[in-house]
């Protein structure tokens, strides 16, 4: 008989659980608010794995009905009070449960303004920059919340170059003092404290990140990460650190001369395979 391997860890949940609330307003307009949420559970749940056994596995379709009951009330403009709701309603209700993770990702939406410039009362239209989102972490000792954006799409087609890099007999790429510089970005910041205004927070954290993206040179990607990061951190003091993922979307310049036509740097190709992967975290200093 094969003896038993050791279980070295184990976590389970329930993954895009997608919910909209309409928050209807006194004067009749509507507001709404989407998400698509995710609940991971970890606890007292070994015996599921190694054994038949599963009185205390939380079924994954509870953790989904939760998500919809609990919108009623605390689903709106502020991820992470949705958040913590949810992450303290497991951790109360089942003694078993150690830890849990609650991620939500707000689909934005926004009121469409009609030919007459007005706001319409219950119309929306997809928009948004980037998709925010919220995690939280609750255990029996302590509550992590970390929020941010993905996806954000940015171009700016000069104040952007690359030289000075090592060259092998595999480097093909020419410097250049002139470059589009076009990322998908991906920010995740974490609070240093839990009783703070989030959106206040939140809203002053995207703008720092793209003032800085539009208006410094950038000598690389590198170095354009880190002067975002460093600016988030300087406008939002309740933040202890900042991860940043930017991609280089990269456009080519077409060579043209086949054609007879000049291509004095107004003509590129798109890609987005193989692309360059940047990646840093920046953390505040403990003083």
């Amino acid at each position: 008989m094969t003896s038993k391997m050791p279980l070295i860890s184990q976590r389970y949940g329930k993954a895009r659980v997608r919910v909209l609330r309409v928050v209807r307003e006194a004067d009749g307009s509507h507001a709404v608010h989407e998400v698509t949420a995710s609940v991971m559970l970890q606890g007292e749940f070994d015996d599921a794995y190694l054994t038949d056994d599963n009185h205390q596995v939380v079924p994954t379709d509870t953790m989904k009905n939760t998500v919809h009951a609990l919108a009623r009330e605390h689903l709106g403009g502020v991820l992470e009070h949705f958040a913590l709701a949810l992450g303290s309603h497991f951790i109360e209700l089942y003694s078993h449960v150690s830890q849990v993770e609650i991620e939500l990702v707000s689909i934005p939406w926004t009121r469409y303004q009609t030919t007459e410039g007005t706001a319409h009362p219950h119309t929306f239209l997809g928009a948004g920059l980037g998709r925010p989102f919220t995690r939280v972490t609750v255990s029996r000792t302590e509550t992590e919340i970390s929020s941010g954006v993905r996806e954000v799409l940015l171009l700016k087609s000069t104040c952007s170059a690359f030289k000075g890099f090592p060259r092998c007999a595999y480097t093909t790429l020419p410097e250049t003092d002139d470059r589009i510089l076009s990322t998908s970005m991906d920010a995740t910041w974490t609070f240093n404290e839990s009783s703070i205004d989030f959106q206040k927070t939140n809203a002053a954290i995207l703008p720092a990140l793209l003032e800085t993206f539009a208006t410094e040179f950038s000598p690389s990607v590198q170095n354009t990460l880190y002067l975002m990061g460093q600016a988030a951190l300087a406008v939002a003091p309740s933040i202890a650190s900042i991860s940043l993922a930017m991609p280089n979307k990269h456009y080519l310049p077409i060579n043209l001369q086949p054609f007879g036509v000049a291509n004095a740097n107004e003509i590129f190709l798109p890609t987005d395979e193989p692309h360059g992967q940047i990646e840093a975290t920046l953390m505040r200093p403990i003083v």
